[in-house]
């Protein structure tokens, strides 16, 4: 008796690496991974890794639920990213058919939470289940405690007591989840431009040797947007001159890590995983 065919995840996929991790992650289970690519965001080579491609652009929410009823998706994973700001930049990126046009006059607004789980709903509703990012790129959450050879200093460790609950606070309210700081003091606070930016503002402003903490957003939904560092965070890192890099542990996602680990060990900046209780709670 022939064996059945593998059932099929549907890869919504954005810019970055981590649709690849996902679609690695899904085939070694022996999966079938069909991406539904945003053009001009999601990287073409993405095609190497899965087994059909459909390109839409950002907007055209019916073609996106066509390709996936026609692959015959009954689950998803949401992953990589859109810059929001292409939302408000009028960008031949974008193009809305009936469908987007409907959804986004339906969004209470245009916060990251109301624009994700309002696009998680639209999906569910079409009968596809869309799974955590993290389904299948366990591997990529950091540990806790540092991440490579360089330990961060007791001054540092304060830094990140001091800013942690500062981040979460700005994460509850939607507006970031990343903050930059120095000697106690908030040089940046993400919103809408994104960690990078965040990161360099806030090492202009510091004169280097400033210290960067990334969390989970309270309430935030393991469907989309995942917090995730990776080498294009450690060359921001590096340009600002930051000192440590400190995300929280079994929900931050590292991209080619052994890469992160040794360019941060060669500039001298600290890595850490910090517990999800949080600065000198239980792991």
């Amino acid at each position: 008796m022939p064996a059945a065919p593998a059932a099929t995840v549907g890869l919504v996929a954005g810019a970055g690496r981590l649709p690849f991790e996902v679609a690695r992650g899904a085939r070694r289970e022996g999966r079938r991974v069909v991406a539904i690519a945003f053009l001009g965001f999601a990287d073409p080579a993405l095609g190497d890794e899965v087994d059909a491609v459909h390109w839409v652009r950002l907007g055209e929410l019916g073609a996106l639920f066509g390709a996936l009823h026609q692959a015959e998706a009954r689950e998803a994973v949401v992953a990589g990213t859109v810059p929001k700001e292409n939302l408000f930049a009028g960008s031949d990126l974008v193009r809305l058919d009936a469908r987007g046009a409907a959804f986004l006059a339906s969004l209470r607004d245009r916060s990251d939470d109301a624009i994700l789980r309002g696009l998680g709903a639209e999906i569910e509703a079409e009968g596809v289940r869309v799974e955590s990012q993290a389904r299948f790129a366990e591997h990529l959450l950091a540990p806790v405690g540092p991440l490579g050879g360089v330990a961060p200093t007791e001054e540092q460790l304060a830094e990140v007591a001091f800013a942690w609950p500062l981040a979460k606070q700005i994460g509850a309210l939607d507006i970031g989840q990343t903050v930059v700081v120095r000697d106690r003091s908030v040089l940046a606070v993400e919103a809408i431009e994104g960690t990078d930016e965040a990161i360099r503002r806030g090492g202009r402003l510091g004169r280097g040797q400033v210290c960067v903490v990334k969390v989970w957003k309270p309430g935030q939904d393991p469907r989309f947007d995942f917090p995730t560092v990776g080498p294009a965070t450690l060359a921001t890192l590096a340009e600002a001159g930051a000192a440590l890099l400190a995300v929280e542990a079994g929900r931050t996602m590292v991209l080619e890590r052994d890469e992160v680990v040794r360019r941060a060990d060669a500039l001298g900046i600290a890595l850490l995983g910090v517990p999800e209780a949080g600065p000198g709670g239980p792991p």
